[in-house]
């Protein structure tokens, strides 16, 4: 009888345990999923780095002088949101279309590259307070004399970005679109005629014909909507998009926006 009781006991016992076990292993509070809002910032301080998405390749924005430096309005602006955070800034470089997928994948903590804020981005993402307001221009070979207007894109084939809002405009206007990686090869692909016309920001395509007066482009028109662009992170970064917030508004405080802003413009890009 008691050893019947013994062997009972001790078979309830190791039932007890492993459910116990069980349910510390199913427990959701311990998946990924379910980390704090205040974790990217935490592991940004942790680890004293804050890795930034970014093309490289978009003039005057982010892009590599000709010592090969990464240089450029974003990459300084986001430079000193991470030194204001306290941290080191590390550029990743990547193409546009490919820059979405590795936030999404945690490759970077933050993309600096002059994304345009707009409701469908925002369902998925995280701005900062808008640190770039800009309008969109209508970009066509010198000698193409048949389209002057985004009215005329119908039927025309447009080198776009193909996540971009610029992308998005010429589609409003009927234009068939050309994927590119980039500006530069928009560029490119108008000058050797293989596309008709690209759409772009005005501030990049005004650097490109300072830079290269010499250029066979022109622009032709120029939309009446201004966009905003902010830095972007993942859905429930949280506490580190307030820190980036208080970073651009200390900034723009204490008067360092406007000295980059001049830097590279000429002006203050965000009034």
């Amino acid at each position: 009888m008691k050893k019947f009781s013994l062997t009972f006991l001790l078979v309830g016992i190791m039932f007890v345990l492993a459910a116990c076990s069980g349910s510390k292993e199913e427990d959701p509070t311990t998946d990924d999923a379910s980390k704090s809002e205040d974790d990217v910032l935490a592991k940004v301080q942790e680890e004293g780095t804050l890795v930034i998405g970014t093309e490289g390749t978009y003039p005057p924005f982010t892009f590599h002088n000709a010592s090969g430096e990464l240089t450029g309005f974003d990459v300084e602006i986001a430079r000193e949101v991470a030194d204001r955070l306290g941290v080191e800034a590390e550029f990743l470089e990547t193409q546009w279309d490919a820059m979405f997928a590795g936030l999404d994948a945690g490759r970077f903590d933050m993309v600096a590259n002059q994304v345009g804020i707009n409701p469908e981005r925002q369902e998925s993402y995280e701005f900062s307070d808008p640190y770039i307001t800009s309008t969109a221009v209508l970009v066509v070979a010198e000698d193409n004399n048949e389209i002057k207007s985004f009215e005329d894109l119908k039927g025309q084939l447009s080198a776009q970005s193909l996540t971009s809002n610029y992308a998005e405009t010429a589609t409003s206007f009927g234009a068939e679109l050309e994927g590119v990686e980039g500006f530069n090869q928009a560029i490119e692909l108008l000058n050797s005629g293989r596309v008709d016309a690209t759409v772009n920001d005005n501030l990049t395509v005004l650097d490109f014909l300072k830079q290269r007066p010499d250029a066979k482009v022109k622009v032709i028109d120029k939309s009446e909507d201004a966009a905003q662009s902010g830095l972007l992170f993942r859905k429930g970064s949280g506490a580190i998009v307030e820190e980036a917030n208080q970073a651009v508004a200390d900034m723009i405080e204490d008067g360092t926006y406007d000295e980059i802003s001049e830097k590279w413009f000429g002006e203050n890009v965000l009034e």
